[in-house]
């Protein structure tokens, strides 16, 4: 008696304490998907509540690529002059070390853009910037440190979300909930939706190291002896990863750290002296690579978009470029959707699918024609390689940069922002 007397307090406690909301749309997720769909979306006058679950967005290991088509968006938006004043690096060119020569890749000079190259800006100098104009909206309610637990069904439809921040619980009641919380999207997992995992060779390990300009040819990508490395510039410190086959991470501990950081050190030679700061295993952070896409981003109430529709390799650092995509053709279709009586509808969402479903499946196709033509090959090679003749014909005909160069920088069927502010 006593202990159910004791379980009944607690539930009323609770009932007690959770808090009401109300709003249009409530996003689940943080990141460059919900973060510009919640800025769209009150910029266009709807009521929206973001909820991210940590205090901050810094994550040193989230991508920093900034697209042309990103920054497309941003002048039709009237963002890219103020953008363009965080600091920030400029890459024109993609290239690779391949065995001791270099391959310039994609060349992004020759694209229509304003802003023809990739900017590297730390993803949380991104989304800080983004959240701050939200934040001149009335209807733009960001909540930090709120994390989405729990989907609300009344007859098979969503109706809104249960979350938990610092004073306790929260019940958002909303007509639409959105799914943008990433790859490991709660919302994605207890919305039952099907999914199509593909196949996935490769694993990366996260780590940085200091950087001291040297003069040296820093390209982006370094690659010899069954070995592959990414750098990317971050002023005082290089963020790197490096590829590994896929579940290899305990293969590689088993070699010794010291053998781990020889590596390192032959595909770059500039960073001998900097793998020193590698003390133990703890200072790499392992990314267990997936790409996989659901087969139905909606149901009656609620939309997926972003990772948590659709998780993509890091191969050309497209994921976030994606997401932004994502959210801007989300807001073109669902702003007029919300403006019209009866509201968002089925159809509306079926729409932002079939809008997205295109380019997603093209972003991934080449991805995976990447990993199996030149990561598999490149990680199951030993001694030093030779530039291939694949990449040899980039120099052969520099007209040919142009196609990787708009696939990774514009990317199939790019969304451009439809509605004025209200």
């Amino acid at each position: 008696m006593r202990v159910f007397r004791k379980h009944a307090c607690r539930v009323y406690t609770h009932i007690m304490e959770t808090r009401r909301v109300e709003t249009q749309c409530c996003i689940a997720g943080g990141g460059p998907a919900g973060i510009m769909l919640g800025y769209l979306l009150a910029r266009g006058g709807i009521q929206v509540t973001i909820l991210e679950k940590w205090p901050d967005f810094f994550r040193d290991f989230r991508g920093d690529t900034i697209h042309p088509s990103t920054m497309q968006a941003l002048k039709e938006l009237g963002l890219l002059d103020e953008f363009l004043k965080l600091p920030h690096n400029e890459t024109r060119q993609v290239a690779l070390h391949i065995g001791g020569e270099k391959a310039i890749l994609a060349d992004f000079t020759h694209l229509r853009q304003g802003c023809p190259f990739i900017g590297f800006v730390p993803q949380w100098d991104f989304l800080t910037f983004i959240a701050e104009k939200g934040r001149q909206y009335d209807e733009f309610d960001l909540r930090m440190e709120t994390e989405a637990s729990e989907l609300i069904f009344e007859n098979e439809k969503v109706v809104g979300l249960r979350a938990k921040d610092k004073e306790g619980f929260l019940e958002i009641k909303a007509p639409l909930v959105i799914g943008a919380d990433g790859r490991h999207s709660t919302v994605r997992g207890q919305s039952h939706l099907p999914k199509k995992n593909l196949t996935v060779p490769i694993d990366v390990l996260w780590f940085r190291l200091p950087r001291i300009p040297s003069g040296a040819d820093e390209s982006l990508g370094y690659v010899d002896g069954g070995k592959f490395m990414v750098l990317i510039n971050r002023d005082s410190y290089w963020q790197c990863g490096y590829l590994i086959k896929k579940d290899g991470f305990e293969a590689l501990k088993e070699k010794g750290l010291d053998s781990f950081k020889k590596d390192i050190a032959m595909l770059a030679p500039f960073l001998t002296s900097a793998v020193s700061e590698i003390k133990d295993w703890d200072d790499v952070k392992f990314l267990s690579v997936t790409v996989d896409r659901l087969s139905t981003w909606y149901k009656p109430g609620l939309l997926l978009i972003g990772d948590a529709a659709h998780a993509m390799s890091p191969v050309g650092g497209v994921g976030i470029n994606l997401a932004i995509q994502d959210a801007i053709a989300t807001a073109n279709i669902l702003i007029p959707a919300f403006r019209r009586p009866g509201g968002v509808t089925l159809s509306d969402l079926h729409k932002v699918q079939k809008r997205r479903m295109f380019p997603t499946k093209v972003i991934q196709k080449f991805q995976t024609l990447i990993h199996k033509k030149i990561l598999v090959p490149v990680l199951k090679s030993r001694g030093r390689k030779a530039l291939p003749w694949q990449f040899r014909i980039f120099s052969w005909l520099p007209i040919l940069r142009r196609i990787p160069a708009y696939i990774i920088g514009i990317g199939p069927r790019p969304e451009h922002v439809l509605f004025e502010k209200k």
